[in-house]
């Protein structure tokens, strides 16, 4: 490891411990105070580079709020912190009225994100495995194992509750469970939402950036709590959701990284000695490759999602039109499209661009802003993503020019939520723990080493 990397992994590591609320990880330390559920998996990844045992913790704490319908809450609160200090916080969310919800403290939303998690359990054996030996390897495989129903319960949520339609497709109520909120691909679905009477709240994100002007607007801020108010009205029920919410988007990325996350469970069930998963799992992967594939656009190159209430595709070239690379086997021809697609002038061929990364929209798109949150900037866990499916796929000097790019991006900076694409100016809120925790991943990814996922 050069000494500039060594910097790099030590100011890594600080930000992980930084942010440690006591066996599980703030986002961030300002703008998100509490457990957010993609960002823990990240985190987990971080912390098994760390301490194996303390990485399942980080998926221990968030799956013990799991819901009885198997979802796992887009936000575990730590109720320690002052209520002013973040919005919508646990009372707002009032989930305790859905019989689904677990019950008592920490409160959670009611809401989801993309299912990352069997990635990161995935990423853990495989590191503990280097690291640990004796009754400590022991631990971290029981430990894992233990997890594994719960993740299939996860899985088995999204592929039922979230696709009565037997599309492949998970369907996403809000934009905050894309995690990818206030990218272009939502507008239209947004803009078809009528909003009606909203109590008065204040928005507490805007106060932890330095420019507001980097955050949704206003008026999407209403629209969000609005949809927020209709799934209380709801009283969170997925069948009543589905007949009346007024947002239902079929989100091609947040599937596509479902088939990753069920290729993943399948290869930890196998190399822990657990159950056979195969007949149901590989059913869920099977679907989930048609669905992205039907959501194959021609002209672009990529994949798009679809608005249920509309009927209609969301053509946008976004970071999401890749959700081709995560599903895989989507055929030959298609495959080396959207691998075209990727290295254009529409993305990381863009000649303005500080370093060859993935711009959240691109900036050919009408809506490309790139200083505001997923209209443009750059975001290495997005990176980490396609860089991953770059390695399981075969494509390893493009995934090794993706890595070094992105650890070029980061190298110096305070690791941000994201990048202006074109100056590299850090962006959002600094010391952002999932920006550390792929960091360090990459960090310790020697070219040529097994991909961190290999089976299907």
């Amino acid at each position: 490891m050069k000494l500039d990397d060594e910097k790099l992994w030590e100011a890594s590591v600080d930000v992980l411990r930084g942010n440690d609320g006591g066996g599980w990880t703030k986002a961030a330390p300002d703008l998100y105070p509490h457990q957010w559920s993609w960002d823990s998996a990240f985190i987990a990844i971080g912390w098994a580079h760390i301490d194996p045992l303390r990485a399942l913790g980080e998926l221990e704490r968030l799956f013990a709020r799991q819901w009885a319908t198997g979802k796992v809450p887009h936000i575990v609160f730590d109720e320690s912190v002052p209520d002013d200090s973040y919005f919508p916080d646990w009372a707002y969310w009032d989930s305790a009225m859905s019989p689904d919800a677990p019950a008592g403290a920490p409160h959670t939303s009611g809401l989801c994100q993309p299912p990352v998690h069997a990635l990161a359990l995935l990423r853990i054996w495989q590191l503990a495995q280097r690291s640990c030996e004796g009754g400590r390897l022991s631990e971290v495989r029981d430990r894992a194992r233990a997890l594994l129903p719960r993740v299939l319960a996860w899985h088995h949520y999204l592929a039922t509750a979230r696709d009565p339609e037997g599309s492949g497709l998970v369907t996403i109520y809000h934009p905050w469970e894309s995690g990818a909120d206030n990218s272009p691909r939502w507008d239209r679905a947004l803009a078809n939402v009528e909003v009606g009477t909203l109590p008065s709240f204040r928005r507490r994100d805007t106060e932890h950036v330095r420019d507001a002007s980097q955050r949704p607007t206003d008026r999407d801020y209403e629209r969000y709590i609005w949809l927020v108010e209709v799934l209380k009205a709801c009283r969170y029920d997925e069948a009543e959701i589905q007949r009346r919410h007024p947002f239902l988007v079929k989100d091609v990325f947040f599937s596509a990284v479902l088939v990753c996350a069920n290729v993943a469970l399948l290869e930890l069930a196998e190399a822990l000695g657990a159950d056979d998963l195969s007949p149901t799992v590989e059913g869920w992967v099977a679907a989930g490759r048609r669905g992205v594939a039907g959501q194959w656009d021609d002209e672009l190159g990529l994949c798009v999602d679809y608005d249920v209430l509309t009927g209609h595709p969301v053509r946008l070239r976004t970071f999401a039109g890749f959700a081709s690379l995560l599903a895989g086997d989507l055929g030959a021809e298609r495959e080396a499209r959207a691998l075209a697609e990727l290295g254009s002038g529409h993305f990381t061929g863009n000649p303005r661009l500080r370093w060859k990364v993935l711009p959240s929209t691109s900036p050919d798109e009408p809506g490309f802003q790139p200083r505001t949150y997923w209209r443009g900037p750059t975001w290495p866990i997005i990176d980490w993503l396609i860089w991953r499916a770059l390695r399981v796929g075969g494509h390893h000097e493009l995934a090794e020019s993706l890595r070094r790019e992105g650890l070029a991006q980061v190298g110096g900076s305070p690791l941000p939520e994201y990048f202006e694409p074109f100056t590299g100016e850090p962006l959002g809120s600094p010391r952002q723990s999932w920006t550390a925790a792929v960091t360090l991943d990459w960090l310790s990814f020697a070219v040529g080493a097994a991909a961190p996922g290999t089976r299907g």
